[in-house]
């Protein structure tokens, strides 16, 4: 899985991060960003529930090919 978050998209709603708060959380300047080592979704069943959940649609998540 391949999750891209468009930062210049992001509004920092936070939806993200109350969704899936295992992947996501906030930087300092209050935007989304992936917890390290989460690059890949860590396998969550709720990080496609977060990127539908963004009011600003910034979260997409692809599967990664090979």
């Amino acid at each position: 899985m391949h999750i891209g978050i468009d930062k210049d998209t992001c509004i920092g709603a936070g939806q993200c991060a109350l969704t899936a708060p295992g992947v996501f959380t906030q930087d300092d300047d209050g935007y989304s960003t992936l917890r390290p080592g989460r690059e890949d979704g860590g396998g969550s069943a709720l990080v496609r529930e977060a990127a539908r959940a963004c009011p600003v649609g910034a979260i997409t998540v692809s599967e990664r090919v090979g």
